[in-house]
């Protein structure tokens, strides 16, 4: 029986899970989460201690791989947590020498967006295929690639970052970019493009279903805008109109440059596909090479909302099929 276990390190929350292999499936046996700590130390330590306690709970507690997921910038073949904007104090931690040295198994780390990729490679959507791209689109826009069956994370673990590439010389400000790909395709991206529409709305005395105020635009959140979407409002469809079209556009310099048979994209995208799917598709039509084009799809994640679950523990799978 294969047992793997999963250690996930967020800005808010930390998780470990366990996750046992039943064929080409895993089934997650047991998870607990608790808020990050600001203490490196105290936070590796209370994580070693929780799985350790998970796995004294298991009649067999036969662990052949450890994956931890945390996001970037990190070194995956060093193990080194380097300086992530959300995890303030992490600066240059090794991460894996100490789960190596405590449970005796092989130990991986990737960035989340790559483990996010794996799990849904190995356990999701993107089951059997060879050439697939993952994008986050949450609260943020990042990428794992899966190229000619392996994961691709480039010199120094930055591959995928296409959430910096400008789409337009202005627009909502993502990754620290104005007019990116994660400007108009992530929930802070998608907050700041409804502010700045209901703003100028509002500033012609023009009436606005989800927001009468300034200090309403101020609090305004991606996800106010897909409620006031589903109740039809048309300021809100129109402001998803835009990132189906950035998203389409982001979507074909993908589409002609890696050539994937399948693009597969999380959180927001598989909440609204059916708002996004068409407009998507209406621009890499007509951006992409129609010979590329008619070998890729474009899907939502399987894992969707759970994907977090299970992205730790693909690491650790990945870290095992490396070594056997």
């Amino acid at each position: 029986m294969t047992i793997l276990a999963g250690v996930d390190i967020g800005g808010t929350k930390c998780a470990v899970s366990l996750g046992r292999i039943q064929g080409t499936q895993i089934e997650l046996i047991a998870r607990s989460s608790w808020p990050t700590s600001s203490s490196p130390q105290h936070m590796i330590d209370r994580l070693m201690n929780e799985l350790e306690e998970k796995l004294n709970e298991l009649e067999s507690s036969e662990l052949s791989a450890i994956g931890i997921s945390c996001g970037g910038p990190l070194d995956s073949k060093s193990g080194m947590i380097l300086s992530p904007p959300n995890l303030p104090n992490w600066d240059r931690i090794n991460i894996v020498q100490p789960f190596k040295e405590k449970f005796k198994v092989p130990v991986g780390l990737q960035n989340d967006a790559n483990a996010c990729a794996l799990a849904e490679w190995q356990w999701g959507a993107g089951q059997g295929s060879s050439n697939m791209i993952f994008l986050t689109f949450g609260t943020g826009m990042g990428a794992g690639l899966i190229l000619n069956g392996r994961l691709y994370a480039g010199t120094n673990d930055m591959a995928g970052e296409i959430g910096h590439i400008r789409l337009e010389d202005d627009g909502p400000i993502g990754y620290g970019k104005a007019g990116s790909f994660e400007g108009f395709c992530s929930g802070g991206g998608i907050a700041q493009l409804a502010q700045s529409m209901v703003r100028e709305r509002l500033m012609r005395g023009l009436p606005v279903s989800f927001c009468q105020s300034e200090h309403e635009i101020a609090m305004m959140t991606a996800q106010q805008v897909g409620e006031a979407v589903r109740k039809g409002d048309p300021l809100a469809l129109d402001i998803f109109d835009i990132v189906g079209r950035q998203l389409g556009r982001g979507l074909a310099i993908l589409v002609d440059l890696l050539n994937p048979e399948l693009i597969v994209i999380g959180s927001i995208y598989a909440r609204q596909q059916p708002l996004l799917e068409n407009k998507v598709m209406e621009v890499l039509r007509r951006e992409c090479l129609p010979v590329s084009l008619s070998v890729c799809r474009v899907v939502p994640a399987m894992l969707s909302e759970n994907v977090g679950d299970y992205a730790s523990l693909s690491v650790a799978m990945h870290i095992l099929m490396k070594d056997t």
